[in-house]
């Protein structure tokens, strides 16, 4: 037994190290706002936003006006969502109704401690060794707690995306209304839906897109406005809205795609890195981004060949880790990827490179590299007024070249198991399941 317990030790020490880390910076991040009143970068530099984005979306929910005032550019199932689960009457102000709504800052937490519950689930079903490890730096990770700490509607959709992807589902219905609730919550997530689609699942696909049209025409019917043609607009309006805020953008972003506005829209905080640098970055890093797409699409393709040599969950990491590489959600949707990377259990050598990255991305405590001190604010958590400080950073250069190694390594692993199906079985090509 005892010798049993030392070769786990053994074969899971680099995770056990890995995760002691996490919990290191957690408790830094904790040590930090007990003395400064704020959270430190990475977390969000407005100190006085936490949970807005939850109570953001209910006010307009509540008062209206979420597409023809907010522009907002999400379909309406979140204001019909949050019209529900939210206490009416505090929502003369969104500020207000933060510190009024009582039932919403439980809600807001509960489904954090559900969705780390859910992924437990999932984990001891996959990789049941690793299951409590991965869970607790699924959970302590920093993408989790900026998920939390923001209040961000992926907390409501996760538990959607757990049910699909990691299997615990079986009834087609439940599936496609899954998938149709998590699409209409984020609807970038119709990309990992197509995994059904290059497995050949066409069944599923189907259900799922047709539960997709179904939700939203109900939710479109409840809340009274949100429309495909004022969402498509909204887009245009969000895009240039948000076409100048570099800073917003890099502040923890998925890829290097919002560096490569720094030319057009200078940041003065980077008048610190000397010019050359600048100039290396800006040729290298939209380099790195087009050979990660290509070498993603290689991958999808491979997939599509051999459906039966790659399961649903990797094809689906693989269709979520092309699109945070292309365009940066917020690093919150992190969140999507590390799940279903975290939920295999295969020892293949690229696939423990993408686990070793998620841990290291998961990592909270962040170095910075040029700082602008002294900056007021108010800290709503600490209830008091604050001066802050945040900057460039490393983690803010690390994680998206993480993001961009995950996405290598899954294309790679993906190459490789086809390969290997390749001799014994003949490519696929047509649209009947091999």
């Amino acid at each position: 037994m005892m010798r049993t317990l030392r070769m786990l030790l053994v074969r899971q020490s680099p995770e056990i190290a890995l995760l002691l880390a996490i919990i290191a910076s957690d408790i830094w991040v904790v040590c930090f706002f007990l003395t400064y009143d704020y959270l430190p970068q990475p977390f969000i530099f407005n100190t006085f936003d936490t949970f807005m984005d939850w109570f953001n979306v209910a006010a307009f929910a509540h008062q209206g006006g979420a597409f023809d005032r907010w522009h907002a550019v999400y379909p309406p199932l979140s204001f019909v969502f949050l019209e529900w689960v939210t206490i009416p009457h505090c929502y003369t102000d969104p500020l207000f109704a933060r510190d009024c709504d009582w039932l919403s800052r439980i809600e807001i937490v509960t489904l954090f401690f559900l969705n780390i519950s859910l992924a437990y689930a999932v984990f001891r079903r996959s990789v049941p060794e690793r299951a409590l490890l991965r869970t607790c730096a699924f959970g302590l990770g920093y993408p989790m707690l900026f998920l939390l700490e923001r209040g961000n509607l992926i907390l409501i959709c996760l538990p959607f995306f757990m049910l699909v992807y990691g299997g615990l589902v079986k009834t087609p219905w439940m599936r496609a209304l899954c998938i149709g609730i998590t699409i209409n919550f984020k609807p970038y997530l119709v990309l990992p839906s197509l995994a059904f689609g290059i497995k050949r699942d066409w069944r599923t696909l189907e259900q799922g897109a047709l539960a997709t049209i179904g939700v939203y025409l109900l939710s479109l019917a409840m809340f009274g406005s949100g429309t495909p043609w004022e969402v498509l607009e909204n887009m245009g309006i969000w895009v240039r809205a948000t076409s100048g805020q570099v800073w917003e953008q890099i502040y923890f972003a998925t890829t290097f795609v919002p560096f490569l506005e720094i030319e057009r829209v200078p940041i003065p905080i980077l008048t610190v890195m000397s010019s050359r640098m600048l100039e290396t970055m800006l040729f290298w890093f939209p380099i790195a981004v087009r050979l990660t797409q290509a070498m993603a699409l290689l991958g999808l393709v491979a997939a599509w060949l051999q459906p039966s040599a790659l399961s649903t969950a990797r094809v689906a990491a693989l269709l979520v880790g092309f699109h945070l590489v292309s365009q940066s959600p917020g690093g919150y949707a992190l969140t999507f990827l590390f799940f279903l990377i975290l939920m295999d259990g295969s020892q293949r050598p690229a696939k423990i490179i993408a686990v070793i990255a998620c841990y290291l991305v998961s990592i909270t405590a962040d170095w910075t590299l040029s700082k602008l001190t002294g900056v007021p604010s108010y800290s709503w958590l600490a209830e008091r007024p604050v001066t802050i400080s945040f900057g460039i950073s490393v983690g803010q250069l690390a994680r998206p070249a993480l993001v961009l190694l995950i996405v290598w390594c899954l294309s790679i692993d993906a190459l490789t198991r086809v390969i290997r199906a390749h001799h014994s079985h003949r490519p696929s090509l047509g649209l009947m399941p091999a």
